[in-house]
């Protein structure tokens, strides 16, 4: 079966964090920066990332990109890139901040929309903050797996986006104290559709996630049991139908008016303070209670159980922006790293503060070495 992968072919940056100018032809094999701590291999991650919707994997406010020299910052930054699919399919993606105006991100020249973007390059993001999201925060884990979701499924995006403005207007109504109750009840009957989509698409992308954990058949990634715990996934998975489902959540969200006025937030237990769990199998232990080499290893395994979800049913690959991925993996791990993403054929950009790091790939990847926001073509690493 051919698979679809998301590529770049070239990439360009200008003045963008301590890049100056990069321009890098590539192809769909893995790339491998290597580089010491802060000389620029993070930034160039975060370029890519700036070209799916969203604000990029730092979450940076739309001129902190900015080249900074002393006292000069650049007015101006871009990130310009040439994408290729196996299928022939060409694009160009940009996104850059000019003139001192606001963020813009245009597809072969146009304004293009979420779905326009997560269609043409599909990614996913795996940070070193993630090591340990199975033990942070709730709302870390949320926004992780809703990014694997829209990986596989455009419009999930696009509903999440709809759901969290008209969340954004029902709290601003509250916190002004007058609010029409016919006006409220319109924007929460629309808030539950939204969010009930929100969640069947997040039970849907779980089921076949966790097909996929089932059926990996390496064994140097842990397998993990996964649930989402929220009240409208539970009703589904309980078979509510979605009108049901609707009600309940128009109903809890028209009760917690005043609790959620007072409180200024959205307490009531919609989409938004739903959760994801995991379950290290082999352990039979929470994973929120493993090593966090352990919940590293889970979470590789997620993020490779995805893309091979969408492998298997003829989807477009992602491509996976690993941030220090291989930072505390043993070889062993290490190499059976490498082996999944040739196997799974995807272009996989991966940082290391060493290049024996990636000793495992040969020169089946494309190796380069980034210091001082420069980069050069770095020869075949070898195991220390």
């Amino acid at each position: 079966m051919t698979r679809n992968v998301a590529a770049l072919k070239r990439l360009r940056l200008t003045d963008f964090r301590n890049f100056e100018t990069l321009d890098l032809d590539l192809d769909a094999r893995p790339v491998c920066l290597a580089g010491p701590n802060g000389s620029g291999k993070t930034n160039i991650l975060e370029a890519i990332s700036l070209l799916a919707p969203g604000r990029g994997l730092r979450g940076a406010e739309t001129e902190e990109p900015l080249k900074r020299d002393g006292d000069r910052v650049a007015p101006a930054w871009a990130v310009f890139a040439e994408t290729l699919s196996e299928s022939g399919d060409e694009a160009t993606l940009a996104s850059g901040l000019l003139d001192g105006g606001r963020r813009q991100t245009r597809m072969d020249g146009k304004a293009a929309s979420r779905g326009d973007l997560a269609r043409r390059l599909p990614m996913i993001a795996l940070l070193p903050e993630h090591d340990r999201i199975f033990a942070g925060p709730r709302s870390d884990r949320l926004k992780f797996f809703d990014r694997l979701v829209a990986a596989s499924e455009p419009s999930h995006g696009e509903t999440l986006g709809a759901y969290e403005k008209l969340r954004s207007r029902r709290q601003r109504l509250l916190d002004q104290g007058r609010a029409d109750p016919v006006w409220l009840d319109a924007l929460e009957t629309d808030m539950a559709g939204h969010g009930v989509a929100l969640a069947a698409g997040r039970l849907h992308a779980l089921a076949r996630l966790q097909a996929a954990i089932d059926t990996a058949n390496d064994s140097a990634f842990p397998k993990a049991d996964l649930a989402l715990d929220g009240l409208i996934e539970a009703a589904l998975a309980d078979g509510a139908e979605i009108r049901a489902a609707e009600d309940l959540l128009i109903n809890a969200l028209a009760e917690g008016r005043g609790r959620d006025a007072a409180a200024g937030r959205t307490l009531t237990r919609g989409p938004h303070r739903s959760d994801l769990t995991g379950r290290h199998r082999e352990k039979d232990q929470l994973a929120s209670r493993c090593s966090t080499g352990e919940q590293k290893a889970l979470i590789i395994r997620l993020v490779l159980a995805q893309a091979q979800s969408l492998a298997s049913r003829g989807g477009v690959i992602p491509v996976l922006l690993l941030d220090e991925a291989c930072a505390h993996l043993d070889e062993i791990r290490r190499e059976g790293l490498a082996a999944a993403l040739l196997e799974l054929g995807a272009q996989a950009w991966l940082t290391g503060v060493e290049a024996s790091l990636f000793s495992a790939f040969g020169d089946q990847a494309q190796h380069f070495a980034v210091a001082q926001g420069r980069i050069s073509v770095e020869a075949r690493p070898h195991a220390d």
